[in-house]
Order: C-alpha cells, then structure tokens, then sequence
C-alpha cells in the first residue's frame, strides 16, 4: 500500500510539519511548511497521528542540508534543514497561533525578530555521559532523539569551537577515571575569562583520578569542577583557584560574575541583544521605581537600575539573590536596587499590594510562566482597582509561547491592558524553542 500523502501548513513547537488529512491533525516529522511529503505513521490516536516524512515530492525553497552530521540522530537539534529565517518565520508563527488561540489577543504589532550567529552560540550545556561496555568505550554528547539514550557523537556545531573539540577527549577521559560508569553528565559553563566543566559524580573520585584530571584540564585549557549531590555541592577539583566565571554588558558597562550551575542565558549573543529591546520597550526613568520579577541574578535589574530608576527583584532563589547582590555591588549600584527572596508562584493579592507601588514591570518568569503574580493584579471591574498598586507599564520576556499567550490573554481581558507589540527571540537557532518579548500598557 502507498504511503498517504500531505500538504505541511505549519510547524510545531516541536519543530514537526503540522498537515490535516481526513479530518486528521497529522505530525510529521521532517517535513517543512509547504512541503507536499508522503508520510508513515507511527503512533495513531482518534483525533491525530505523529509520523515521520518517507519521500519530499515538493520540497520548500527554505529546505537546507543539514550542517550537521548528527542531525536526525541527536536530539539536540529539531530543524537544521530549514533555512534560518523560515526558522524566524515559523517560530513568530507560533508565537502568534499560540496569543490567538490560547490568549484570544494579538499583539497590536508584531516586532522584528531578534536573531544572531547560527552556530558557536551555546555557552552553557549539559552533557550527558554513558560508559558503553559492549563498545568498550564512553559516550558524551546529547540525547538521541525521542529517547533517553546518549546520541554516539564527536562535534557539536551548536557548541562553541572549543567545546565541540572537546567531545571526543571527553570521552578518552571519562573511559580512563575510576568511577566512569558513575558520572552521568558533564555540565559546560563558558565565561570570558574561563570555561568550566562540571562532573557530576556519584562516586567520589580515587586518587589515581586527580593526575589524569590535571593533565587533560592544563592540556585544554579548562577548569574541572565536580558536583557530587545538590547544587550546594558544586566545587572546583583543579585548578583549585582558577579564574572566576563572568560575562559582561559593555553597552551598559556591567559585569556579572556567576557559578557554572547558576542560571545564566546560554547565547551571550542574544542576550546583550535582548536586553537592549527590553530596556526600549521599558524606556526606564530616572526617578521611577521599577519592579524585576524572576530577576535570577540581576540580568536585566541592573541594566534598568542604570537608567537611575529604582529597582526591585524579586527571585525564588536564595543562591541567585545572593549573586544578584554581589553583582550590584561589583558594578557600583548596591544604591539603587534592592532584592528579596520570595516563591512568586505562590504570589497573591494581599502580597503584590504590600511591596507597594511600581510605575513598571519586568517579567522574565521560567516556562511555567507568571500565573499567580498576573493574577494579583487587580481585576479592572474591582471598586478598589482605582487605588491598588498596578504598574502603568509591563515588559514580559518569555521562554514559552503558550504561558505567554495565557498570561497576556488575562492581562488584556481581565487588568486593563492592551499588547502594544511582541515578537520572537531567536535565543537558540536550529532548535523548536520559543523565546519571545512584549510589551502591555495600562488602558483602565
């Protein structure tokens, strides 16, 4: 029997073609917008099927060969054989798809993309590892696609050069410890001044480790650290006293010290692009008090604090409040901002009223978005939302369309604003993920 044919209308957030046959929502697996493709299904339900492309009768003009030779294996990466821009194009898609029909809103305009270098960008990373008996070696790379095995790769293009060159002495150097049945993942952390790899390990090291260790970190340049259990436990093994990791804002003329577990944007690229939309869109003043939500370790607090505005973050953790306090101390600004520890998940009426008055908001939540901090602002058909503390201004930075489009959705329906704009943010190329911005206004 020949395989069915389908016309793809779209992608996924899963980088997959999206096509309707029958009455049918299909998945199709490396298939483009526009393409006509026959496909193969391997999982069937009532209302759809996930399948994978078998033959390209009519290929999209964006289809590229994939730069990488682990493309299709590796699970890393989900659609290097579509042009970057086609890659800009359908994640605003989704961006859009998702405000309609989750939100119910639309950005009043869409702003342009922000993207950057294609390859080399990814700064941080983690590794997973596998000792292999039955190939007699190790294994050090991503997964491999839809499973939890460790994809057998020597380069990453996605990695910095020296990163991706790094994968297959990896490998020789895990296979030599001790304990390489025992070390599940290598965390990589790449500053300015130094680049950290992290083993976790759930054995301690022998003895016999430490010279093997020593040689390859002097060899390659790096510093090795070990993680043994929680993040409290993340220490450094050699060089004992190596360089500090640090990245840097010069536009704003800032520096930022970090931990190689800490949270920190993985392309530095985007980043110092992202935070220059973010401080237009905001436009902060001297004078103004300004709150930053999920502040993590001040990345976007002290660019507004540099405007002379006064700022408030507010972060879940206790370790990255703690960094965002050193930072504002490093760079002068300790004056105007203050921090608070606080779970803002659990956000509520009576807490955002008690922080005070805000003129401005940034919000820059993880992927389960800001429910319950949007929630406790006030309704605009509450009788005392008139005197309730709700900012004139709301910048969101998001890394989920879907909690975006739900949160933007309560914003204009339920608070009383309007999306002035959004737009995607091309934080990781040749991936399905989703980094976006917007901004709202106060109407009511």
């Amino acid at each position: 029997m020949n395989n069915p044919i389908a016309l793809i209308e779209s992608l996924d957030q899963e980088g997959r073609g999206v096509a309707h046959v029958d009455g049918k929502t299909i998945f199709i697996d490396g298939a483009l917008p526009g393409e006509r493709v026959t496909f193969k299904s391997h999982r069937r339900k009532s209302s759809y099927e996930v399948a994978d492309a078998v033959d390209i009768l009519q290929a999209s003009h964006l289809r590229l060969t994939p730069a990488c030779s682990h493309f299709g294996v590796c699970g890393g990466c989900a659609i290097q054989h579509l042009e970057l821009s086609g890659q800009v194009a359908a994640k605003q898609r989704m961006l859009e798809d998702n405000l309609w029909h989750i939100g119910k809103t639309n950005a009043e305009r869409m702003l342009p993309a922000i993207y950057g270098p294609a390859w080399g960008y990814r700064h941080k990373a983690r590794l997973r590892v596998r000792y292999v008996a039955k190939k007699g070696g190790v294994l050090v790379g991503f997964n491999e696609k839809n499973s939890s095995f460790v994809a057998d790769m020597d380069s990453c293009k996605v990695l910095p050069q020296k990163i991706s060159d790094l994968i297959v002495p990896l490998q020789h150097l895990v296979g030599q410890l001790s304990i390489r049945e025992r070390i599940p993942q290598i965390e990589v952390a790449v500053g300015e001044q130094a680049t950290v790899l992290v083993l976790r390990i759930l054995e301690p090291l022998q003895p016999q480790d430490t010279p093997v260790i020593r040689a390859f970190a002097d060899k390659y340049e790096v510093q090795i650290w070990t993680q043994s259990k929680g993040p409290d436990t993340v220490q450094p093994f050699y060089p004992p006293d190596g360089p500090g990791l640090s990245y840097s804002l010069p536009e704003f003329d800032l520096v930022y010290p970090f931990k190689p577990t800490e949270f920190t944007q993985v392309n530095p690229h985007i980043n110092r692009v992202m935070l220059r939309r973010a401080m237009q869109l905001l436009a902060p003043q001297a004078g103004e008090r300004i709150a930053d939500f999920f502040c993590g370790l001040g990345n976007f607090t002290l660019p507004i604090a540099r405007s002379g505005a006064s700022v408030f973050g507010m972060e879940g953790s206790a370790a990255l409040v703690a960094r965002a306090h050193e930072s504002a101390a490093l760079n002068g600004l300790q004056e105007q901002v203050d921090f608070q520890e606080a779970d803002l998940f659990k956000m509520t009426p009576e807490a955002l009223q008690s922080l005070g008055h805000f003129d401005k908001w940034l919000i820059d939540p993880p992927r389960d978005g800001a429910l319950e901090l949007v929630k406790s602002l006030p309704d605009v058909d509450d009788p005392a939302a008139e005197t309730a503390h709700a900012p004139q201004r709301i910048v969101y930075v998001s890394c989920n369309p879907a909690t975006l489009a739900r949160d933007a959705g309560m914003l204009v329906h339920a608070k009383g604003y309007r999306m002035l704009a959004g737009g995607v943010i091309n934080m990781f190329p040749h991936t399905s993920h989703v980094e976006s911005i917007a901004i709202f206004e106060k109407t009511a």
